[in-house]
C-alpha cells in the first residue's frame, strides 16, 4: 500500500485526491495547502489529514507526492521530494522557466528519485489506442501529424495574466502529444499567433488563437491549432497520415446518439469541459504512476518529456516574436 500525500487542493488537486481514493493499491495519507478550508475539505472527503510542507517531507512512510499545487511550487516541491527520498508525480509545466526546469533536474539527478510529469492526455483511451496502432505501423511509416485543440471559452483575464502565456500554459500538452506521436523529435517550429477572441488578451501581451508548424529531421510534419473560443464545446481531434493511410482519434461526446431526418444529421455537441473530457486519462495516468513505482519500472512520462514540451513552448514564443522558423536545440 503506497502513501501519499499531495499538495494543491485546487480544482487538479481534487482530481486527483479523489482518484487516488478509489484506488486500492495506494492511501492519500495528507494534504498541503496554504488555503486551509480547501485542504481541511479534501482531506476529510478523501480519508486524509491537513500537514504542511515540512511535516510531509520528515515523514518517512510517506512514498510519494503528488505536485498539484501552483505552477511556481513545482520546481521547490520537486527537489525537496527527492532530497527525502519520495517519488514524485508533478502536474506539467515544472516550471515556467527553462532555467529552473534545468536547475530542478539537476538538483534531482543529484539525488535520483522516479519523477512523472502529468501530461495526461498520453493516457486518454482514444489517443492511447491511437498511438499503440501507429506504433504496429497499421498505417505506415508516418508523414503528418495535425492536432487540434480549442477551449470552449477564454478562461479569466487574471489567470491568463499568470499563466505563463497561452503556448506554455495550453500548447504544451499539444507539443508533447507532437513529440510523442510524430516519433522523432522536431527539429525546427514556427509559429503564427493572433489575438481573435478579446483584445483584452493582447493588452497583456498573449494570444488567444494560435497555428504552429513542426518538421523533423527525416521530415516528418505536424500541424497544431489552438483557440481559447470554440462555441460548440472542448474541442479535442488528433489525424495522423502514413504512408498506407490515416488513423483519427475524434472528440468525446455525452452520448452516441445520432438523429437523422430530413433537413440533417445530428449528435450531441463534444464534452463541455477537460473535466469531463480527460476523466478517464486522469485515472489512468495516476494509475500508470502507481504501476511504475510498484513493479519499478522507467516512468511512462519523465522529466525528460517536461523539458523537451517546454523547449518547444519557448521556440515558439521566440518564432512569434522574430517572424521565423525556430531551429530546435
Amino acid at each position: 500500500m503506497l502513501k501519499f500525500a499531495q499538495f494543491g487542493a485546487g480544482r487538479i488537486g481534487t482530481i486527483h485526491a479523489t482518484n487516488l481514493a478509489a484506488m486500492p493499491n495506494a492511501r492519500l495519507v495528507a494534504i498541503v495547502d496554504v488555503n486551509l478550508p480547501a485542504a481541511r475539505a479534501l482531506a476529510q472527503r478523501c480519508g486524509a489529514q491537513v500537514a504542511t510542507t515540512a511535516e510531509v517531507f520528515a515523514n518517512p512512510e510517506i512514498d510519494a507526492v503528488i505536485i498539484a499545487s501552483s505552477t511556481d511550487t513545482h520546481a521547490d516541491l520537486a527537489i525537496a521530494a527527492a532530497r527525502s527520498g519520495k517519488a514524485i508525480f508533478c502536474e506539467k509545466p515544472i516550471d515556467l522557466s527553462l532555467k529552473r526546469v534545468d536547475a530542478c533536474l539537476a538538483a534531482i539527478k543529484k539525488n535520483p528519485a522516479p519523477f512523472f510529469v502529468a501530461f495526461n492526455r498520453r493516457f486518454d483511451p482514444s489517443f492511447r489506442s491511437l498511438h499503440a496502432r501507429l506504433t504496429r505501423g497499421e498505417i505506415g511509416t508516418v508523414e503528418q501529424v495535425i492536432i487540434s485543440s480549442r477551449d470552449p471559452a477564454l478562461p479569466p483575464i487574471a489567470y491568463l495574466k499568470s499563466s505563463g502565456g497561452q503556448l506554455r500554459d495550453m500548447t504544451i500538452h499539444d507539443f508533447d502529444l507532437a513529440r510523442w506521436l510524430l516519433g522523432e523529435e522536431p527539429a525546427e517550429l514556427f509559429a503564427y499567433g493572433s489575438c481573435l477572441v478579446d483584445p483584452a488578451v493582447k493588452a497583456i501581451g498573449d494570444t488567444d488563437s494560435l497555428m504552429i508548424v513542426m518538421k523533423t529531421h527525416s521530415g516528418r510534419l505536424c500541424h497544431i491549432n489552438n483557440c481559447r473560443r470554440a462555441s460548440y464545446g472542448y474541442d479535442q481531434r488528433i489525424e495522423v497520415l502514413g504512408s498506407k493511410g490515416r488513423l483519427i482519434a475524434g472528440n468525446q461526446t455525452a452520448t452516441t446518439v445520432e438523429r437523422a431526418d430530413a433537413d440533417a444529421i445530428t449528435t450531441d455537441k463534444p464534452l463541455y469541459f477537460f473535466l469531463e473530457r480527460y476523466a478517464d486519462a486522469y485515472r489512468a495516468e495516476l494509475a500508470a504512476f502507481i504501476s511504475a513505482l510498484e513493479n519499478h519500472q522507467p516512468m511512462p512520462v519523465g522529466a525528460h518529456d517536461g523539458r523537451q514540451a517546454l523547449v518547444l513552448a519557448e521556440a515558439a514564443i521566440k518564432s512569434l516574436k522574430l517572424g521565423r522558423p525556430i531551429p530546435i536545440p
